[in-house]
Formats: C-alpha cells, structure tokens, sequence
C-alpha cells in the first residue's frame, strides 16, 4: 500500500470516528437564523466558491450592500422571495475537531411543527434574539419546546449587536432576563454569547468590538460542548428494522438483525432477551458494513448476530434481561398536533414508535400547555394545529416504550392519519401503564 493511500485510509477512518453534534437554530423571525449557519460555513471554509460568488451576485442584482448569506440556506423560491424560513433546511460541514449537521428551522409560529421535526434529533438549540427587539415572545416559544424535547445543550446568541453599537448593557439585560425564564424550564446546559452574524463577531472569530466578552465564541462552543454522556449508555435498547438474510455462496447461512442502537452498549458474549417474545440468547458478533466491531453504542447503525435461532422480527427490540422496558398499550405522553385538522378523543390513528407500527385510539386530553406562559388548560377539548398537550392513548398492540426523559428514542413516537398517510402528531411519552 502506497504512503498516499495510507494517508487517505487514516483521513476516512478519523472522519468516521470523529464526533457528530447535531443542532437546531430557533428563534423569531428575522433575528438572523440564516445569516448565522451562512457565516458559520463561510468563516469555517465549508463552502465552494462559485457557491459564494453565486451568493455575491444575487446580493449585488437585489441592490444589497452586503453579502446575503442567509442564501446559502433558504433554498426555496419562497423563502427567497419572502426573506424567510419555511421548510427545515439541513447542512452538513466538519472542522477538524467535530462534524455539525444543522437544522435550520422557521421562526414563524404557523410553522412550529417544522421547528419541532428539525429539533426532535438535536444535541443542542441555538436561539437567536435581535439585541434591539430582546425575548420575543416567539423566542420563549421555542425554548420552551426546546426544554419539552429535552435537547440537553442550550445556546442563546443576541445577535445583531453591532446594530446596538456593541453595547454591553443591552447584552447582559437579555442574559439576566433570558437565565431567569429558563429556571422555569428544564435546560440543564445553558451559555449566552453576544454576535453579529452578519459582520461575524463571535461567530467563529473572537471579536475586538466586545472586549468586555470572555466567553467562548459560538464556534469554539459548538466544537467543545460535551453531548456523549447525554445519551443513555446503561439500558440496552436496539430496535430490530430488518432481517439480513444474505443467502448468497459466501454467507449462506449469514442471519443478522440491522437497526440502530437506541440505548445501551452491546458487546459480543452479552446475554440479551428479544422482545415481545421474551426468548433469550447471547450475541455471536456485531457488523458494520465492511467489518466486524467489539462493540456498538449510540447511535450507530450495526448488524447483531445472535447465538441461538431464535424468532426475531421487524418491530421486534433487542435488550438486556436485567433491564429490558415494560411492554404497554396504555400511554401517557405530550403531543405536538401538526394538522389542521383537530385532534379529539376517541379519534384512531396510527402510531409508529421505533420500529414498530400499531393503531391507537385517544382516550383522552388531559390539558393544552400555554407554550408561553406554560398554563395548563384543563377545560380544552381539543388540540389545534401546533398546539401541544397531554394525552392518553390505548395501542392495539404493546409498545416497548421508556419515559422520554430517559431515552428520546425509545421514549418518542409519531402519530398518522391512516386515510392520508399523512404524519399529524409527534409525542414524547411521559410513562406507559
């Protein structure tokens, strides 16, 4: 083998080994959401540049005396023309220390479903606020729906600060204002930083314009936020999605059991139980694509093979017998209503959690949360179009469920209309019975 190819190998296995954090941006609309993840991969060289002079000239033919870098990221005519965020838009990059995919999610409130979707997988919540407007009402919005969907890492920027002269009053009237709001909420991990997206102070370059910051900048945050230990490593959870039965010459008698790993870590030798059969056995191996591994932890996705021939399924779950989770058809969660359509009780659905699908029927809605105020309204009957509450649903058949505040992946579900296809709900069960 080659110095060269050597070289290329050892550069492909670093950048499989090196850490992912995943995050969402939040906030109103105009507070610069766009214009950030533009600077972030403008600044952190993860863009071409005919990308960038693509961006240059639409900036010149509208008459801006600027670069326009929220064009990097509203892809649709729509949002172009609008100037706004509609649709959850991903971006992938990786400095040399960590790989970002970002979900830039719409600040208006007709499209907080999109916010919750872009959210639901993240690691950490950028919210922005305009230094001149301050906490807007919308900005409470998503960080309450940020602290409901347990993203453990929250990151307020006060952006636009150069439209305030960099002033430090204003910075740190926000900080006090924003620290006192979330001891209401459940934000374990919380850091304030004052930017300008659209000059890049505090962006990924320290600013000489706020010498009274000592914080991290955004990107040193981002890039050293520690999110391994915010994932259960203790309960064994893997969620069976397909039956690998190769039958080719070379693996004639290959059987293996893909999904990705939800909880937990796995090694060869383990005794596990599969669920709902409650059979039990030891795993013989565990396969990626191109090799075999000692272990898989998560979320990564494997293929695990098991000692015995045992009965194993689609929707089935692979766990530990010491700690496996309760089967349930009675379910207690906080739903997200993402249709026009109202949700009320007595109304049949379909539900997917995890690997599994099943039907359920709403058996009741105990209150309708205030996302502002964080009231509970008892006396609602129903739920409308981005509203969120507590439900209670009856399944068809049992979920291998865990509170969602142990697992955001064994501990959340989907709801959808059976007649559409259409996904309607998203929920994050509180506990099963």
């Amino acid at each position: 083998m080659s110095d060269e190819t050597l070289t290329q190998a050892q550069v492909a296995q670093q950048i499989r080994e090196m850490d992912l954090l995943r995050f969402a941006t939040a906030g109103s609309v105009d507070d610069g959401k766009s214009t950030l993840i533009g600077r972030l991969l403008l600044d952190s060289k993860s863009i071409f540049e005919d990308q960038l002079e693509a961006v240059e000239a639409t900036s010149h033919s509208k008459g801006y005396d600027y670069t326009d870098l929220a064009l990097l990221t509203d892809g649709l005519r729509s949002e172009r023309e609008q100037g706004i965020t509609i649709d959850v838009a991903y971006r992938y990059f990786a400095t040399p220390t960590r790989k970002f995919i970002i979900a830039d999610t719409p600040g208006h409130v007709q499209y907080t479903r999109n916010m919750v979707t872009g959210a639901s997988t993240a690691d950490l919540g950028l919210v922005l606020v305009d230094a001149r407007q301050g906490l807007t009402e919308q900005s409470r919005r998503h960080a309450v729906i940020l602290s409901l969907l347990r993203v453990p890492h929250l990151v307020l920027a006060v952006n636009k600060m150069d439209l305030v002269g960099y002033d430090q009053s204003i910075y740190e009237k926000i900080h006090a204002e924003f620290t006192q709001f979330a001891t209401k909420l459940n934000i374990p991990d919380l850091e304030v930083i004052p930017i300008s997206a659209l000059k890049g102070d505090n962006v990924v370059d320290r600013s000489e314009n706020m010498s009274w910051y000592s914080g991290p900048t955004l990107m040193h945050h981002l890039e050293h936020v520690h999110v391994a230990s915010d994932r259960d490593l203790v309960d064994v959870r893997f969620p069976v999605q397909y039956v690998v039965r190769p039958k080719s010459d070379e693996y004639h008698d290959y059987r293996g059991y893909a999904g990705q790993v939800a909880g937990g870590v796995l090694k060869p030798g383990d005794e596990v139980v599969v669920l709902p059969s409650g059979m039990t056995s030891k795993i013989a191996g565990i396969d990626l694509f191109d090799r075999e591994v000692t272990e898989a932890y998560p979320p990564m996705s494997v293929t695990v093979r098991l000692e015995d021939d045992v009965d194993v399924s689609r929707g089935d779950m692979i766990a530990r017998p010491s700690n496996a989770p309760k089967p349930s058809q009675d379910i207690d969660a906080m739903i997200c209503w993402m249709t026009n359509e109202p949700l009320r009780p007595r109304q049949k659905l379909a539900i997917k959690h995890t690997t599994r699908s099943a039907r359920a029927l709403v058996k009741d809605i105990q209150y309708r949360l205030d996302v502002n105020t964080l009231h509970r309204d008892q006396d609602t009957k129903e739920l409308g179009l981005n509203e969120i509450g507590r439900i209670q649903l009856r399944t068809t058949v049992p979920l291998l469920c865990d509170p969602y505040s142990k697992n955001r992946t064994t501990g959340s579900f989907i709801l959808i209309d059976e007649a559409t296809g259409v996904t309607v709900g998203a929920g994050m069960i509180n506990s099963g019975s």
